[in-house]
């Protein structure tokens, strides 16, 4: 059975390859992976699509659905008109209620293994061609950079997952039992590290490809997820003298004449140019559900946006904002109008949410506009992702002194960052205090960009913020389209994994996680 359906793995990996005698028979002018990675800008090209598959694992439907709205930061617009089966699956996760045969669950395991297999491929044929020793270095240490950060990914959201390490090239490699969480996060730190020793320093202005700081930010929060902070100091203090800095106000972070910036540590590339199929698409999902958007995009589209109305910011995040906090106005949005999504809502104005109540005859709905930018063609930006940002750097060197039980010294860090929002100092130095204000200060700074489900995994709270959040949304839209189930918003501890996905199981004959079903 294993054998009939090795092709099909090869489909879901990505992965090309060739028997020997296959290879001999190939004509001279065509490409397979017997004769493509030879030269330098072999793996140069080869390395570039690696990046690519990286948009797929960090920058797609899962990556919110499974990050922010996943959590308390947002919910969702009930849509009652398009009822298609994926639009359903959102809504169950919405409610913590996934099932290892939902289209997402399948998404991120295996466009993040994609990645991987493209990375493997690079790192098992690099020793047997003849590169410059300096441009070697290079390309291993971005390929063991984006094999550790998809392989991290996998582990916080399926647990042990099988440990491919080299390319895929008959059964036997292919059909690899789960790991141990221990074993991921063995391999983990040592890409990691040996992507840190490998990789050069950032320049500036950036070029999108990973650097020394790529790999420390994630080496260190690595260290920080498993709570081992004296490792996480150092490799978070390195980054503080490698040029990066935060720019002057927030909404100047994902401004497009920004990309790459000083405050970027690694970030997701995107184009818009017109047929290249480089554009980012995902801002358009967290629009409001109308048929005109003019007055949020600034030009008309020819579609509209029923498919939208994801990652709602919720009224209790909104209330979380401190008074005076820039990153309010320069996260979320609020359109003004008549009727009701789907179906009616007409948008006639657009607010800032920076003390903003609904008029008694208007109808209003929120969205994030962080990553909304300038552009001229429906689902088409220039806006790249952040991955990891300075910003983020300063607060997890925050918490990482504050949890070595100095707080004095996580003070400087954490109020760079208030200060850069608007805000003021902190000054509190109780250990449990602080920890608190620190997650909350992650929370806003690095709203929408896929922390916070794993944040609340890694502070231990997650049962109770998520029920107590699910308790919110059930008084709130309970009886809305009745499409709150009945065990739906129930956060018990079989539910902080993810499933691992059905065709996973099929295929590799893998053992399912504890409290969900098999097919």
């Amino acid at each position: 059975m294993k054998k009939h359906i090795f092709i099909l793995l090869f489909g879901f990996l990505v992965i090309t390859s060739c028997s020997d005698e296959f290879l001999d028979l190939a004509p001279e002018n065509s490409i397979t992976s017997g004769n493509f990675y030879k030269t330098q800008k072999d793996f140069e090209q080869a390395l570039i699509a690696t990046y690519e598959r990286l948009r797929g694992g960090f920058n797609a439907t899962h990556s919110w659905v499974y990050g922010e709205q996943r959590s308390d930061n947002c919910h969702l617009t009930f849509n009652s008109v398009n009822r298609p089966a994926f639009i359903v699956d959102i809504e169950l996760a919405d409610q913590f209620l996934d099932l290892p045969t939902f289209g997402n669950v399948g998404a991120k395991w295996f466009s993040l293994y994609s990645a991987i297999s493209s990375a493997n491929f690079i790192l098992s044929r690099i020793d047997a061609a003849e590169i410059d020793e300096s441009a070697r270095n290079s390309i291993v240490g971005q390929a063991k950079f984006i094999r550790a950060l998809c392989y991290f990914d996998l582990v916080r959201y399926y647990g042990g997952v099988p440990l491919h390490i080299v390319a895929v090239e008959n059964p036997d490699d292919a059909f690899l039992p789960r790991a141990s969480v221990q074993e991921v996060y063995d391999l983990i730190l040592s890409d990691a590290t040996e992507a840190v020793d490998l990789l050069d320093p950032p320049s500036f202005p950036q070029d999108g490809f990973a650097t020394k700081s790529s790999a420390r930010m994630l080496l260190g929060t690595v260290y920080l997820t498993l709570k081992q902070y004296n490792d996480a100091l150092p490799v978070f203090e390195a980054i503080t003298s490698a040029g990066h800095d935060l720019l002057p106000t927030p909404s100047e972070v994902y401004e497009l004449g920004n990309k790459n910036s000083v405050e970027s540590i690694f970030e997701l590339q995107y184009l818009s140019t017109p047929g290249l199929g480089q554009a980012n698409t995902i801002p358009w999902a967290f629009l409001p559900m109308t048929n005109d958007l003019s007055l949020i995009v600034g030009f008309t589209p020819s579609s509209s946006a029923l498919n939208a109305g994801w990652c709602v910011p919720t009224d209790e995040m909104v209330a979380s904002y401190e008074p005076g906090d820039l990153r309010l106005d320069a996260t979320i949005g609020v359109a003004e109008g008549t009727g009701t999504a789907p179906v009616d809502f007409v948008i006639e104005s657009i607010h800032s949410p920076v003390g903003y109540t609904t008029p008694v005859d208007k109808t209003s709905y929120r969205y994030v506009k962080k990553f909304l930018q300038p552009h001229t063609v429906a689902n088409q930006q220039d806006d790249n992702f952040p991955i990891f940002r300075y910003a983020e750097t300063l607060l997890s060197l925050a918490e990482t002194l504050n949890e070595l039980n100095r707080p004095g010294d996580a003070l400087p860090y954490l109020n760079r960052v208030r200060s850069r929002a608007g805000l003021p100092d902190v000054t509190e130095t109780g250990q449990a205090a602080l920890r608190d204000i620190i997650a909350q200060e992650r929370r806003i700074e690095l709203a929408f960009e896929n922390k916070r489900y794993l944040d609340l995994v890694r502070y231990g709270n997650a049962m109770e913020v998520l029920n107590n959040y699910g308790t919110q949304i059930r008084a709130q839209f309970g009886n809305i389209g009745n499409y709150i189930l009945s065990d739906g918003y129930n956060f018990t501890p079989d539910k902080i994994l993810l499933p691992i996905p059905e065709r996973a199981i099929r295929i590799g004959d893998l053992e399912q996680n504890p409290g969900y079903p098999s097919f």
